[in-house]
């Protein structure tokens, strides 16, 4: 008799607490894993364009230089802001991914446990 309760305490705990732990864990680290990497990429881009852009400055030697030198940094304004966007939209759809499995989880989760009560 002690057996199966100690069974079935040990059962509803896997179910109600660590079960859903451990899921959440999951879904966390791949979360900062994506996120870490998106902003790595980020960072890793807008430096890349940084340097680009002062190499092309170190190359200004006279008007036809400078004059290039000033298109090449409106040019790469437009793909700074471009990319920007796009590092933005990734990171919330990242985020809001995150959100709806954890409600999901949540929900889930909650019910697990309704059910386990009343066993």
């Amino acid at each position: 008799m002690m057996n199966k309760t100690t069974d079935k305490t040990t059962q509803q705990f896997e179910t109600v607490f660590v079960s859903p732990m451990r899921s959440y864990t999951l879904t966390a680290l791949d979360y900062y894993d994506q996120l870490v990497s998106a902003q790595l990429d980020a960072a890793r881009a807008y430096s890349d364009m940084a340097i680009a852009q002062a190499r092309t400055w170190l190359d200004v030697k006279d008007q036809d230089s400078f004059k290039k030198a000033m298109e090449t940094q409106q040019k790469t304004a437009g793909e700074f802001i471009e990319r920007v966007k796009g590092d933005t939209e990734k990171v919330t759809s990242i985020g809001q991914s995150f959100a709806q499995d954890s409600q999901k989880m949540a929900e889930e989760t909650t019910k697990k446990a309704v059910e386990t009560v009343k066993q």
